[in-house]
């Protein structure tokens, strides 16, 4: 099992969980613009899901129902991005953890933040 990075982290790309890694596996990707991670060098420390600051990291067992296609999403996509192994900053009007939740609520989602 591994960790997942959702569609939470699209448009935002936040990297604090990138400073957190201890086996580098997160992958910055352009198409859509956010990170995701390398399920194969993932070693499911759950180091990451603490410092995201938008709650966009999931254990892939734990994952939630609407988000359940991201960890196939993680797999195929993090080969075309580029491993980032060091904080930069998060994009241009990249969205709150508030902002967030108002979106999954308006799509009728109540997800609650992993642990």
């Amino acid at each position: 099992m591994a960790h997942v990075v959702t569609a939470r982290c699209v448009d935002c790309r936040y990297t604090d969980c990138v400073e957190n890694c201890p086996v580098d596996c997160f992958y910055e990707i352009q198409d859509p613009h956010m990170l995701v991670i390398d399920p194969d060098t993932c070693i499911d420390c759950a180091l990451c899901v603490e410092a995201c600051p938008i709650k966009a990291i999931w254990a892939e067992d734990d994952l939630p129902e609407e988000y359940a296609e991201w960890a196939d999403k993680n797999r195929e996509l993090f080969e075309s991005g580029e491993n980032l192994t060091e904080v930069i900053g998060p994009l241009e009007g990249a969205k709150t953890l508030e902002q967030i939740h108002e979106e999954e609520k308006a799509k009728g989602w109540d997800i609650e933040d992993p642990a």
